[in-house]
Order: structure tokens, then C-alpha cells, then sequence
């Protein structure tokens, strides 16, 4: 450092770390500037693209409500859009997408966490490695095929034991849902136990405890954060499910709770209505917009919730 800066009161750079001018200058070389205004584009496109979505259902939805009005839609129990005098309850939707939804979690949230459990606390790196790929690898089967096997080969299974049993229902749909979303469940909730501190473990030994204890009492306790997380991510998939509903679950908006009856979700009501003939503009076209916004409105708000849920019971070692 020169004498002038010396005289002026600056502090003297210790040997070795970088100066201001240096970064500076490495900040203001036109490498970094690229590099940062690709970064922010990226950003920006996905903040773009996510308001654009908003700004184009919300838009339509509000040609909807002006010719359905709010209370029919949120109140009434009939979903008959295609008729000529056209009922627009969304609550058989609504009914429909929950049933698949719960039938899903029933499957997927025990058996994901037991196999979590098991994966990363009992099996050995041999096992680990065969078993940790398999489930992952029924994340990579395309949704359209699960839907095929629902229809032709579990729902005829489920007719030799459950009586009454339609071809088409959500019994089948949902169970197959939920070993859709089984390896998301189990993947990040091993993530979450292995990440858990082994002196936690290993404390919990020295006091005398069997591994068993170790596992119930003191590590899935402490990965509870990111084993909700993971429940509550895999719930916002099984509602935004398409494919599998479709083709195994029916057509038929019943505002009903039995699993053997054919249902109609949100999901399968976008797909079928831009199928048919519903002209641009009618209330029929502007429904599938009120219908995307409130299927957007409810996986938002249970992502919102996953993120206070990790917060809020996220444990520190």
C-alpha cells in the first residue's frame, strides 16, 4: 500500500488477501457481468412464467364468475357444465380429487416412511444399493402406463375381492396414485434420516437404548421436518395427478365418498372438457380456467404449508 494511502488512515491488506480493487475489477470484467445477466434471466423466466400462468387463469376466471356467480360455484353439488342447462358445483370435483388423494396417502405414506426407515437405518450398503435405485425407478415410469395397469390389471384384481366393483373407480386409481408417489415419499424422507447427527444416535445407545428405540425415539423424530415435507409434497403431486385418473378412475362427477363408484377429479374434467366441443369463450371453455385456479390455489397453499411445517419443527443439533 502506497504512503499516501497510508497518511489518508487506510488499513494496511494482511499478505495474501484480496483487495478492493480486485474485486472490483473481477466483478466488473465482462465475463462476470455475462455470467450474472444469464443467472438473472433464468430467475426471471421462471418468475415470469409462474405470473403468467396466474395472470392468464385468473384472467378467464373472472369472465367465468361473470356468468356463474361464486355462490353456485362454491355451493352448489351438481357438475353437469355440458348440458343444456348447465349446473357448475365444483364440490363433486372437489369430492373426487380428495378420494383419489386420501386413497393415495393411505398407500404411500406408511410404506414410503417404513422403507425410508429401512433403507437408511437397517440395510446394509449391498442391500442399499439395490433397493434405493428400485424405488427411485418407479418414479421414471410415465404416468400413462400406471393408468393402463390400473385399468386392466388391479381393478380386475380388486373386482375378485370388493364387491360391487365398476370398471371404472376411484379404489383402483387411488391406490395406484399412491405407488405413483411412493418413491417421492421414501426418497426424501431417507434423505431426511440420514441426515439426522449420529451422536443423537449414538448418545441415545450409551444410555441403553435398543436400536429400535434409537429409530422410533430419537431419529425419526429428529428428520420430522423433512419427513411432513416430504408427505405434503407427495399430497401436491397425487392432486395435480392426470393420466392415471383418467383412464382409471372415470368420467362421472359424483359428489360421493365411496371408493368403488366411478369419480371425476379436477384434473380429469380439464382434460376431458378440452377433448370435447366447449367454444372459446363460454362459461364451459372459462371453467376449465376457474377449475385450473383453484386445483393452482390448493398445491400452492400445501407447498406454503410444507415450508412452515419444516420451520416450525425443523430440529437443531
Amino acid at each position: 500500500m502506497s504512503d499516501l494511502a497510508l497518511q489518508r488512515g487506510a488499513e494496511p491488506v494482511p499478505p495474501g488477501a484480496p483487495s478492493n480493487d480486485l474485486e472490483g475489477a473481477v466483478s466488473r470484467s465482462p465475463t462476470e457481468r455475462a455470467v450474472h445477466a444469464v443467472l438473472a434471466a433464468c430467475a426471471l423466466v421462471t418468475v415470469a412464467t409462474t405470473l403468467g400462468i396466474v395472470a392468464v387463469l385468473s384472467w378467464e376466471t373472472v369472465g367465468f364468475f361473470g356468468n356463474v356467480s361464486p355462490a353456485e360455484f362454491f355451493g352448489a353439488t351438481e357438475w353437469t357444465p355440458l348440458f343444456v342447462d348447465g349446473q357448475f358445483g365444483v364440490w363433486p370435483l372437489v369430492a373426487g380429487t380428495l378420494l383419489v388423494t386420501a386413497l393415495a396417502a393411505v398407500v404411500a405414506l406408511p410404506l414410503g416412511l417404513l422403507a425410508a426407515v429401512y433403507v437408511s437405518q437397517f440395510a446394509t450398503a449391498r442391500v442399499r444399493r439395490v433397493v434405493k435405485p428400485a424405488l427411485e425407478l418407479l418414479a421414471g415410469i410415465p404416468t400413462v402406463v400406471y393408468g393402463y395397469f390400473a385399468l386392466t390389471f388391479v381393478t380386475p384384481v380388486l373386482q375378485t375381492v370388493v364387491p360391487g366393483l365398476g370398471v371404472y373407480n376411484a379404489l383402483s386409481a387411488g391406490l395406484v396414485v399412491g405407488v405413483m408417489i411412493l418413491p417421492l415419499v421414501a426418497s426424501l424422507s431417507e434423505d431426511a434420516l440420514r441426515s439426522v447427527p449420529r451422536r443423537l444416535g449414538e448418545g441415545a445407545y450409551a444410555l441403553g437404548a435398543t436400536e429400535g428405540e434409537v429409530v422410533w425415539s430419537v431419529t425419526v423424530p429428529a428428520a420430522l421436518s423433512g419427513i411432513v415435507a416430504s408427505f405434503i409434497l407427495a399430497l401436491s403431486r397425487a392432486i395435480g395427478e392426470t393420466m392415471i385418473v383418467v383412464l382409471a378412475a372415470g368420467a362421472t362427477p359424483a359428489l360421493t365418498l365411496d371408493p368403488r363408484e366411478s369419480i371425476l377429479t379436477m384434473t380429469a374434467f380439464i382434460v376431458n372438457a378440452t377433448l370435447g366441443d366447449a367454444a372459446q369463450g363460454s362459461a364451459v371453455f372459462q371453467s376449465l380456467f376457474a377449475v385450473g385456479l383453484l386445483l393452482f390455489v390448493v398445491t400452492l397453499a400445501m407447498n406454503v404449508g410444507a415450508q412452515r411445517i419444516v420451520r416450525r419443527f425443523a430440529e437443531r443439533a
